[in-house]
């Protein structure tokens, strides 16, 4: 049992020390090539589809800014802003410059999980939606 112990304690260490980091860089370039630099394609157009106002008259719909709104408010808590603040005093200038390259490859990563969720979301019979990381897992990669 020990041996099991010891075994995932250092898948453990992998996974959440210092090989996190580089992997996440690396698996974000490869979205990056693959999506073909979809953050930086499409940069203009995200502002002007900020703009636009909902031109559908339905009361159910929510805007292109409701949406980002909604999506940044659950990505951003407050130890990502108190993250940013204590990494500039300790970093400085280099920190800040960091921060935005992660930045531009976790664009292109959170992009493909976003649009994994939308594809494998599915309609209950009560007309909500179920979906989630799991329900993309089952359905994405399959049962078996």
């Amino acid at each position: 049992m020990e041996y099991l112990e010891s075994f995932f304690g250092v898948i453990g260490d992998l996974n959440w020390g210092w090989a996190l980091v580089p992997f996440l860089v690396v698996l974000g370039i490869f979205f990056t090539i693959v999506s073909g630099f979809a953050q930086f394609k499409y940069f203009i157009r995200m502002f002007r589809v900020l703009s636009n106002s909902n031109q559908s008259g339905d009361p159910n719909t929510i805007t292109a800014r409701e949406a980002l709104l909604l999506s940044v408010g659950g990505r951003v808590g407050g130890g990502n802003i108190a993250g940013v603040a204590v990494a500039i005093t300790l970093g400085g200038p280099g920190a800040v410059f960091w921060m935005w390259a992660i930045a531009i490859v976790g664009m292109a990563t959170s992009m493909i999980e976003c649009s994994l969720a939308q594809l494998f979301k599915e309609r209950e019979a009560d007309g909500s939606f179920r979906g989630g990381p799991a329900r993309t897992i089952i359905h994405g990669l399959g049962a078996d």
